[in-house]
């Protein structure tokens, strides 16, 4: 729940002088910049105290500290959690990687310790949710953070850009009015909180990986997807919520395939809307579904998001 909040957040933040490397002000320096490196520096530790502050208020002031523990939660949620962990270190890293291109770093510097951001600022959590009674610290949760730093590091390594992008989208579920304690009481709640809805992507730009001229736009990609459904708690149902009995729902995996467009390969005439193509890249786009899991097997979606 916690990760989405952060990705959202984060980018929204951050996502500008990254991203923005479009924008004349904002191009990558030709050479070592120390002066645009030390206001990254300044702006980075800036954000991220505010950041710490901020989530601490949120996620764990309320609750009493104890000593540092392990807390085994790969079996939550069906792993849709996880997802989330791995989306939000890809995004970070990508934007650690621009940045320090933004200010000159040698290449190779600029992907290892740029694409690392986001595994390292979630480890900060996970030591925190450590010393939390009501958390713990996660091997699993830290296995996809760093999952994530590896992706983006691994294809600008390989490719110098990101072809497969991890995105995520979310659509309102029926399971979320059930547990409004739980899943959320509003969209932007149930958005982050109620994993029914969300699905994450892997997002594949097919022209990327061919030598000729094809006839598929450069901004069509083939996306594959992973979801749950009839989730009222972490592990296990509940069989009922505020002395109402609830539906014995069907525990059950979704996966997806779909197609979307990759944002960033849509270039207008404006900087500033190439930029915000950009940030928005991280949504799967709505678009027709093919979906099989155990309950209904195959299902056709006109339209799925």
């Amino acid at each position: 729940m916690r990760n989405r909040l952060i990705i959202l957040l984060f980018i929204s933040i951050i996502s500008l002088p990254s991203y923005s490397q479009k924008l004349n002000f904002f191009d990558p320096s030709p050479k070592f910049n120390r002066s645009r490196l030390t206001g990254i520096e300044i702006a980075a530790g800036a954000m991220y105290v505010s950041s710490m502050f901020g989530l601490y208020e949120l996620w764990y002031k309320d609750y009493p500290q104890s000593k540092f523990h392990l807390f085994n939660d790969n079996a939550e949620w069906m792993q849709m959690d996880k997802g989330g962990h791995c989306v939000v270190a890809y995004y970070l890293g990508g934007l650690g990687i621009n940045v320090l291109n933004w200010a000159g770093v040698k290449k190779n510097n600029a992907i290892w310790y740029g694409g690392m951001v986001g595994a390292v600022y979630n480890t900060t959590f996970e030591v925190m949710d450590g010393f939390s009674s009501e958390y713990g610290f996660s091997l699993g949760d830290m296995g996809a953070n760093f999952l994530g730093a590896f992706i983006v590091i691994g294809e600008q390594l390989a490719w110098n850009e990101q072809r497969i992008k991890l995105k995520f989208s979310y659509h309102h579920s029926p399971e979320a009015s059930l547990r409004p304690d739980l899943l959320g009481s509003n969209f932007p709640e149930n958005a982050i909180k109620d994993y029914n809805g969300l699905s994450d992507w892997v997002s594949i730009n097919v022209n990327s990986f061919m030598n000729r001229k094809s006839v598929i736009p450069n901004w069509m990609n083939l996306a594959v997807g992973y979801g749950a459904d009839g989730m009222l708690g972490a592990r296990i149902n509940p069989v009922s919520y505020n002395g109402k009995e609830l539906p014995q729902l069907d525990r059950h995996r979704q996966y997806y395939v779909s197609l979307d467009i990759d944002l960033s390969q849509i270039n207008t005439k404006s900087k500033a809307l190439n930029t915000a193509l950009d940030i928005l890249n991280l949504i799967k786009v709505m678009a027709p579904a093919l979906e099989y899991n155990r309950v209904t097997n195959f299902l056709f979606h006109p339209l799925y998001f």
